[in-house]
């Protein structure tokens, strides 16, 4: 087999990846292609005023984030997220109160619909006595109702999480209870006879 004659004159048949890319016209493969700049540089460029220059703009601004934050909590609030939610809210115990009372019909519901109509019921004369009785009894009926919720809430609070961590939900759920389900804040979660376990 014959050698093939060396020329030392020769120019490298493969070529680096520099070379690569300045024959292509592409970006240097190492270096950052700028100069670092000065310290007095880059302490100028960070510099930002204390009072911005428009007033005005920058309270736009400002109106605008807290607007966008306030959104973000309420609608974090109405769906239960235990962030968002003030303190006598939160808890696995308050979230299972409130399942509950979502889950089951509550006589209380009805009671802002039963007083408008017993005001307008009062402004028939012949009517108007009972009217109010209707009420006391629908009053005492809601009592009762809440009691009975107090008690089987309690029971089932104290079986899941323990008997230490029943305290305070009569009250809450009571208070739950006697709202109309679209007014309730948080949001109902569950639907109707969607008991929690």
């Amino acid at each position: 087999m014959a050698k093939t004659p060396v020329n030392p004159d020769a120019q490298p048949s493969i070529e680096s990846a520099d070379e690569t890319a300045a024959r292509l016209g592409l970006a240097p493969t190492s270096g950052k292609g700028q100069a670092t700049p000065t310290r007095k540089k880059q302490e100028a460029a960070n510099k930002r005023p204390l009072v911005p220059d428009d007033r005005k703009l920058a309270a736009k601004q400002a109106r605008a984030k807290s607007t966008a934050t306030r959104d973000v909590a309420r609608a974090g609030m109405a769906a239960g997220v235990d962030k968002y939610l003030p303190l006598r809210e939160r808890g696995p115990q308050k979230r299972y109160a409130r399942d509950y009372v979502d889950a089951r019909f509550n006589v209380g519901e009805l009671m802002i619909p039963i007083m408008f109509l017993v005001i307008l019921l009062t402004t028939i004369p012949s009517i108007d006595v009972y009217a109010i009785f209707a009420l006391w009894a629908f009053f005492i009926l809601a009592v009762i109702d809440c009691v009975a919720l107090g008690f089987i809430l309690t029971k089932k609070i104290e079986a899941k999480f323990g008997e230490d961590k029943a305290e305070r939900i009569r009250w809450y759920a009571a208070m739950r209870a006697l709202q109309l389900r679209p007014m309730r804040l948080p949001k109902p979660q569950v639907k109707r006879r969607q008991y929690p376990v």
